[in-house]
């Protein structure tokens, strides 16, 4: 079977767990598969890999109108295909006119939803209806949807009550536990300006709405002194949010002295340093389908602070390899918590609750990289994807 996967990110050029989704995913399903891959950006050496720039003639154009300028080279470079697999609005509408053009199946990945992501408007202005638009269309004429766990699928399901829920299959995102393990030495740490001897509180993510980093950045004001604050924070969505990012971080800095900020998106053996060497992760987005940065975390043997909400609960296991922060949300589909203050005093509390007790941490961190390793097996999710293509090229 010849599979052709289509998406916006694809190594070197990845930015969120979409990204290294795709990534893992080639990998394993090409002894599986003939797999072609069709990305956004600059030439790869990779054989099998395909990549797309914007079309010259949209260069001025809306981003999203370039996007699916994009997409339209792709479906012209997967003919012979015998199923497309689009990931992310990005790809989708590129997935759904191969299905048309082609006759050929459907299947798209939903990491995310448009209608759950509201602040988009900010960057993308009227794009954002076209992204809308594109993604509503894709799911709707899918033959299959795969969901990133449980919590995404309900989330499609009321997003989208027109797609069939039998039409939905959960397959989780994975985590490659070989390159995803502890690393001990302190060379990366060092250069960072990160003390291993020192307690340290850790953020990993782009500077997007969903990911919830403000919050920590007011949460962190509540934290003891002697704790460091590492945020590997970059790509903001806007300048407004960057404006904010980096102002809150500025009045970190006036009243503390352990606050180490990396703008730029590191390599993946230098975060996996610096997660080792964490006493806490922290993922308190306010909107995550999955979150595969948790995983990560834990394959690091790192205990794992997050917010209950999305799919988190599926991954970190509550008590065991970490502590869930409750939150209640406005029904607006923003994830704004309804209480603010709460939701940050008890994302305080929680991180303060591990950072008083190390070992109590340690013991989480041994826990969740066991947890990593027993249930988010890449080879295992590739073999339930083949299944869903086989379902899809069937019906």
């Amino acid at each position: 079977m010849r599979v052709d996967l289509m998406t916006r990110e694809y190594p070197p050029e990845v930015y969120g767990g979409a990204g290294v989704h795709v990534e893992y995913l080639a990998a394993k399903l090409r002894p599986l598969a003939d797999v072609r891959v069709h990305c956004f950006g600059a030439p790869r050496g990779e054989p099998g890999v395909v990549a797309y720039a914007d079309p010259a003639g949209l260069a001025e154009a809306n981003a999203a109108l370039r996007t699916m300028g994009v997409d339209l080279e792709m479906v012209a470079g997967c003919a012979g295909t015998d199923l497309v697999h689009s990931h992310t609005w990005y790809a989708n509408f590129a997935g759904h006119v191969a299905k048309l053009l082609h006759g050929v199946p459907h299947v798209v990945t939903t990491h995310s939803l448009e209608p759950l992501r509201p602040w988009k408007a900010e960057q993308l202005g009227g794009g954002y209806a076209l992204s809308s638009w594109v993604e509503r269309t894709a799911l709707e004429a899918a033959d299959a949807v795969i969901a990133v766990s449980e919590g995404m699928k309900r989330d499609v399901m009321a997003a989208y009550p027109a797609v069939d829920p039998a039409r939905i299959q959960v397959v989780h995102n994975g985590i490659d536990t070989e390159q995803y393990a502890p690393d001990r030495e302190t060379d990366v740490v060092a250069r960072l300006g990160i003390d291993p001897a020192a307690p340290s509180v850790t953020f990993v993510g782009r500077i997007t709405r969903q990911k919830g980093l403000p919050y920590l950045l007011r949460a962190a004001k509540l934290l003891p002194p002697d704790v460091q604050l590492v945020f590997l924070a970059g790509a903001p969505d806007t300048p407004e949010i960057a404006a904010e990012v980096e102002g809150l971080i500025d009045e970190l800095r006036a009243t503390r002295e352990r606050v180490v900020w990396v703008a730029a998106m590191l390599p993946k053996p230098e975060v996996i340093q610096v997660l080792t060497h964490s006493t806490v992760f922290v993922c308190p987005s306010i909107y995550e389908p999955m979150g595969i940065v948790n995983l990560e975390a834990m394959a690091c043997e790192t205990a794992v602070v997050a917010t209950a909400t999305g799919g988190i609960p599926e991954v970190v296991a509550d008590g065991e390899t970490g502590l869930m922060v409750p939150i209640e949300q406005v029904a607006d589909g923003t994830g704004t918590p309804l209480d603010p203050e709460r939701f940050v005093g008890d994302l305080a509390s929680a991180i303060n609750e591990l950072v008083a007790d190390p070992a109590r941490a340690a013991a989480m961190g041994e826990a969740g990289r066991r947890r990593a390793v027993a249930h988010f097996s890449w080879t295992a999710i590739a073999e339930r994807t083949m299944d869903v293509y086989r379902a899809a090229t069937r019906s």
